[in-house]
């Protein structure tokens, strides 16, 4: 009965959490996401060609990896799908630093210490908040199995 149990909890936590889901290239925005590469971006500027008498509308899109921050561009025709990434983003309350990591607590009191101290000056600024006895926030995002302390911010009086 145990075994069942867990594997209920298993599949409730996985239910609706693909990776991607496909999109229609021409219904993409600037700031939404997209898969480029293999990799989550952040649209930051896309533009559409109209081609010659026969051929297909395209769209170009220039996105930021929302990890790395490197640009990516991508041509894709306009009437094609392309993967747009389940992108979460949750608020956690900086515990400790231990050995490059955060250990992080959600508003359940639930701790979570697998995200690496960001490289940077995001990190720099975390660690010094956190040197200095400040209570903060931190924002993690996630897409594609990747996450990232993408920022922080003094946590609010009276959490």
């Amino acid at each position: 009965m145990a075994d069942e149990d867990h594997h209920e909890t298993f599949e409730q936590a996985s239910a609706g959490a693909s990776l991607t889901f496909p999109m229609q290239c021409s219904a993409l925005r600037k700031n939404g996401h997209v898969v480029i590469k293999g990799r989550p971006c952040k649209i930051v500027d896309m533009s559409t060609s109209k081609t010659g008498k026969h051929g297909h509308a395209k769209v170009h899109l220039v996105a930021i990896d929302i990890f790395t921050n490197k640009k990516l561009e991508d041509l894709s025709p306009s009437t094609h799908n392309m993967d747009v990434p389940n992108v979460r983003r949750m608020e956690y309350q900086l515990v400790d630093i231990d050995d490059g990591f955060l250990n992080l607590m959600d508003d359940a009191g639930t701790p979570k210490d697998d995200v690496k101290l960001p490289e940077g000056d995001v990190g720099a600024e975390i660690q010094s908040q956190f040197d200095d006895g400040n209570e903060i926030t931190i924002t993690v995002v996630s897409a594609m199995g990747e996450e990232h302390a993408l920022s922080w911010k003094p946590t609010p009086a009276g959490k």
